[in-house]
């Protein structure tokens, strides 16, 4: 049997496909011939070189072949994250334009391209400044931030023209228009400006300067590298992820140099802008746990996706999950929930989750009977929901462990019975939905072959060798490695065999995939370091506090929303990192336990994607599915609802959160399911198979409410609520619209 005729049996069953395939955004160029030789290779070798830094594994010791000029591996923890950005930064101004429009080849600007390639001249006059400073620091030059020799060079010979290519090529970037498949120069100059910050840093950084920053004796030089390193992660994110995260990060600068003239709380101590930008580009900063965790665990796990994609198994987990929901009543709304939680748990952006799945289950709910702006809003709260998901959630669980120090199994465990919460509440949400409209599920010739799937779970294999790993103790580097190895073998039991090619173009796929989250986390990073530097968070602590005195209610209520205020619009991974810098800390304080806390930010921190008015997954979905965003946005919000509920369950009974005897744990999983379920109920009018009039409602959302707290009396007191509820509509049978229903009154 040939290789297309064995694809072609394989596929004959299948309903979803192209699943895999990777989404092209609206500003990616797309490259042709020896142009995309040359982007394909640099995209795969940056994916290769983390794979090999992260196994500590040097191609040069192999051959027993040392060549001095380049690193071995592992190489030291700042210069590999220092790199890390450097290379996305290059990879990602190749990638994607500065503008969305592309014009003809007749049609270029082309002077502006004339006036780039003059920047190219003090970017790399910059550069070359840059590795002179190596070589005198190589030959013993003290290089000390108070001598007036090395203070001129480092502001004239490297730091001006750094700072005249920077801004220039950014700005000229933005008017610039350069056909689809081509280079625009002013993007080869911003690539060659971040390839001269990143070689500062690392010859800088490697004497001593390092422990200088932040005082009179750091080299002018670091804080000059530093801005235009700060302005290059901005621009680069707003072309991969939007203006709302660079509003954020500019909104948090500007207080830097204004924050001694505000009142209040907000009041900070006078900064200059050396003692900031020397500081901000460190592990205090753009390179702290953001950087961190980005350049280890997140890309690691985007190569494992890129496996996972290039054997095509996210179309098989999507076909099973057809397979095993898709005749239910609303039967595509369902197969959203588990689809997209299987794939948005390793995606690591609910927008990108959307796309990928949304692109498929959308049209089907709509095709049989949902309302389209209903459609795009349960694949956004679905695909939400992936990123709480177990064992990856969306990179965040890592992020989670740098920050907290809390092992990734401790977190991974804790996060289980979240997720279940979550997805049961929008399942419960959809199964109302669909059984108030009296839907159908899909006709059986309408869906994949179970029995034929169920042959191929070999294909889950992949992800049961990364939980086996990450649960026999392994560490989070060598599980990843080894479940991204076993998608390469298992694809062998596919049509879709993974050679040398296909493995090459799965490391491509990583490093392109890889751009987005990068760059967002670098200038998450920005938005860590000023937080940092300037002691917001210690004083956004102390007014947690204070309300605390009042009402521990209310001051959770408050870093509720300010979790979800300052997740709006930004990727998951930002939005955490973010809130947990500010937010959690003013928890603990609380005396609320460090998991817990930081659970609490992460869950609020990944609902603000479906929560209006920014709502970036719900928005992404209204693309698909041709409704309004806001009105979408306010549905998804509504299918969302009792996970918004969630986190105040868990701080009132830690046992959500495996914190208890297994007793503890299972009651108040199998409590916490009733109360999400009645909340369901109240939300959606619609109870143990029939309306709900709006008392009844009412007394539904009482019920849920009462078993929040998760004590036995109020668990107990919202049972009997909900059987009273149960009595009233079996006896009664009030209409949607009744009064409270009185004997003897008509």
């Amino acid at each position: 049997m040939t290789d297309k005729s064995a694809v072609a049996e394989s596929d004959d069953h299948m309903i979803a496909k192209g699943v895999d395939d990777e989404p092209i955004e609206a500003n990616r160029r797309l490259y042709e011939g020896r142009s995309l030789v040359f982007v394909s290779a640099f995209a795969a070798l940056y994916a290769l070189f983390h794979m090999a830094a992260l196994n500590g594994v040097s191609i040069f010791e192999w051959t027993g072949i040392r060549i001095p000029l380049l690193p071995s591996f592992p190489m030291e923890t700042w210069n590999f994250r220092i790199a890390h950005v450097a290379g996305a930064l290059g990879l990602g101004f190749i990638l994607y334009a500065g503008r969305l429009d592309f014009p003809d080849k007749d049609a270029e600007t082309r002077t502006l391209g004339y006036v780039a390639y003059a920047l190219l001249v003090p970017a790399l006059f910059s550069l070359g400044t840059a590795l002179s400073f190596g070589v005198e620091i190589n030959n013993g030059v003290n290089w000390n931030g108070m001598d007036a020799r090395i203070r001129f060079n480092e502001t004239y010979l490297f730091g001006l023209p750094l700072i005249v290519a920077t801004m220039g090529a950014i700005v000229l970037s933005w008017f610039h228009k350069r056909e689809r498949s081509g280079f625009a120069a002013p993007d080869i100059v911003l690539a060659v400006c971040g390839v001269s910050v990143a070689t500062y840093l690392i010859i800088i950084y490697g004497t001593l300067m390092r422990n200088s920053t932040g005082t009179p004796f750091a080299p002018i030089g670091i804080s000059i590298a530093a801005v235009a390193g700060t302005a290059l992660i901005m621009e680069l994110t707003r072309r991969v992820a939007g203006m709302a995260l660079i509003v954020i990060s500019a909104i948090f600068l500007v207080y830097v140099f204004v924050g001694d003239m505000l009142p209040g709380f907000l009041n900070s101590p006078a900064i200059t802008w050396q003692r900031f930008f020397s500081q901000v580009y460190t592990d205090a900063g753009i390179l702290g746990p953001t950087t961190a965790v980005s350049s280890t665990y997140i890309i690691l796990f985007i190569i494992f996706a890129a496996f996972l994609q290039a054997s095509r198994v996210g179309e098989y987990f999507v076909n099973f999950a057809f397979a095993a929901a898709g005749r239910a009543r609303g039967g595509p709304a369902k197969v959203a929930i588990f689809a997209s939680g299987l794939m948005g748990m390793i995606n690591g952006t609910s927008a990108g989750n959307v796309v990928s799945t949304g692109s498929l289950t959308i049209p089907l709910m709509k095709q049989v009977g949902y309302h389209r702006k209903t459609a795009g809003a349960v694949e956004a709260a679905a695909s939400t929901g992936g990123q709480i998901m177990p064992p990856i959630m969306g990179a965040g669980a890592f992020i989670m462990a740098e920050i907290t120090g809390i092992p990734y199994t401790d977190i991974t465990l804790a996060a289980l019975i979240p997720a279940v919460l979550y997805f049961v509440s929008v399942y419960f949400m959809v199964d109302m939905e669909a059984a108030k409209l009296g839907m159908r599920g899909m006709r059986a010739d309408e869906l994949p072959k179970f029995a034929r799937l169920a042959r191929q779970v070999y294909l889950f294999l992949p992800i049961i060798i990364l939980i086996y790993a990450l649960f026999m103790g392994y560490s989070v580097i060598r599980a990843g490695t080894l479940a991204t190895m076993a998608a390469a073998v298992v694809s062998w039991l596919t049509p879709y065999r993974m050679g040398i090619r296909s493995i090459a173009k799965a490391f491509e796929l990583a490093g392109t995939m890889s751009v987005q989250i990068i760059a967002v986390c670098a200038c998450a990073g920005i938005i860590v370091g000023v937080i940092s530097l300037t002691g917001v968070g210690a004083r956004f602590s102390s007014l947690l506090l204070g309300l605390a005195e009042a009402s521990q209610l209310l001051a959770l209520f408050f870093a509720m929303c300010i979790a979800i205020l300052l997740g709006m619009g930004m990727p998951t991974t930002a939005a955490y990192a973010v809130a947990a810098s500010v937010v959690a800390p003013g928890l603990v304080e609380l005396g609320i336990p460090l998991l817990t806390a930081h659970f609490f930010v992460f869950y609020y921190a990944v609902l603000s994607a479906i929560t209006p008015p920014v709502a970036l997954a719900s928005y992404a979905a209204a693309g698909i599915s041709g409704a309004n965003p806001m009105e979408t946005s306010v549905t998804s919000f509504k299918f969302g609802i009792a996970a918004f509920i969630v986190p105040f369950m868990f701080f009132y009974n830690s046992a959500l959160l495996m914190d208890g005897t297994t007793l503890e744990i299972a009651r108040a999983a199998a409590t916490a399911i009733v109360g999400v379920f009645l909340l369901s109920s109240g939300v959606q009018g619609w109870f143990l198979g029939g309306f709900a009039a709006w008392f009844l409602r009412v007394g539904l959302i009482l019920a849920a409410l009462l078993m929040i707290e998760g004590g036995i009396w109020t668990d107990l007191t919202g049972i009997a609520v909900g059987a009273a509820v149960f009595a009233i509509q079996r006896i009664f049978h009030p209409k949607p619209g009744a009064s409270i229903p009185v004997r003897g009154v008509d």
